[in-house]
């Protein structure tokens, strides 16, 4: 039996429309990746410009015409920008190791264990994230300077530890896990802390290596606290270093070279997150799936 003439036109139609849609779409997001890319594009670009070059330019260039990359040495030969390096890179694993034992802890406790007042102590958990960061960073700078840790890796650290939001993140993804597998490992004897090693982590690894992820970016990033508590260049993170490049790295604002620290400093995250891409989207997209 075949199609009658105005079916045919009708799929014709739809596939039109189809085609036109996806063609759009496609515009859109290319559009929007040249968008969201121009500035690192820009980024790179004025990092191998010359300071005499990238003075000279009444209107921008977007293109080198003689790309040098003597910036990237004054960026760390100006301030020790290596050192500062070491500084982040101890400051972040530290921190994100700590962390991650607290909130995994924490996270299992709320999913999985039953104690008197649980749901309560929750719910302050999360009031907790009604308060604005200004006044936490007040109240850790008031404990912290009465506890003689300004200037040390502690008094940077200690604030960072714990995170409510993570440990509600870590704890729904606990609780997606079946209870007949937490039933089925008491019945056999398992303590909870192996059940959490082995059953719980390994089910959970994406949403936890998302978690990481986001720790360490949130890290490498600190400025406001550790500009805040520290005030010897022993202790400075890289992002104080970029500061006192702008301030007094060179004797005058040297665009280029701020650039060019700024692309070192950015190029460990964009390599982290190209490794580590699918690992990340899987741990968001568990979070949309329940059962």
């Amino acid at each position: 039996m075949t199609k009658s003439s105005e079916m045919i036109k009708l799929e014709r139609n739809a596939k039109t429309k189809n085609i036109v849609f996806k063609v759009l779409m496609y515009i859109f997001l290319a559009f929007w990746g040249v968008v969201v890319l121009f500035p690192f594009y820009w980024m790179i670009l004025s990092s191998i410009k010359s300071y005499a070059s990238y003075m000279g330019e009444r209107i921008p260039k977007f293109i080198a015409t003689d790309p040098t990359f003597d910036n990237y040495i004054n960026a760390f030969t100006q301030v020790p920008l290596a050192k500062y390096f070491l500084n982040t890179l101890i400051f972040t694993v530290i921190t994100t190791l700590v962390m991650m034992l607290v909130i995994v802890f924490a996270a299992y406790a709320f999913a999985r264990l039953d104690f008197r007042g649980k749901s309560l102590v929750f719910v302050g958990f999360l009031a907790l994230m009604m308060i604005p960061n200004e006044l936490v960073i007040i109240t850790n700078f008031v404990t912290i300077t009465n506890m003689n840790l300004r200037n040390t890796f502690l008094g940077l650290i200690l604030p960072s530890v714990t995170s409510v939001f993570y440990i509600y993140l870590l704890k729904e993804n606990f609780e997606q896990v079946p209870d007949e597998l937490y039933y089925a490992a008491k019945v056999d004897g398992t303590s909870d802390l192996k059940y959490l090693f082995k059953v719980m982590i390994p089910i959970c690894r994406p949403t936890i290596i998302t978690v990481i992820i986001l720790k360490v970016i949130e890290c490498w990033n600190s400025y406001v606290w550790p500009r805040l508590i520290t005030d010897d260049a022993n202790y400075f993170l890289v992002s104080n270093g970029i500061q006192e490049i702008r301030e007094n790295g060179f004797g005058r604002e040297n665009i280029p070279a701020m650039m060019a620290a700024v692309v070192a400093v950015s190029l460990p995250l964009i390599v982290l997150f190209i490794i580590f891409r699918n690992k990340i989207m899987e741990g968001v997209s568990r979070e949309g799936i329940k059962g």
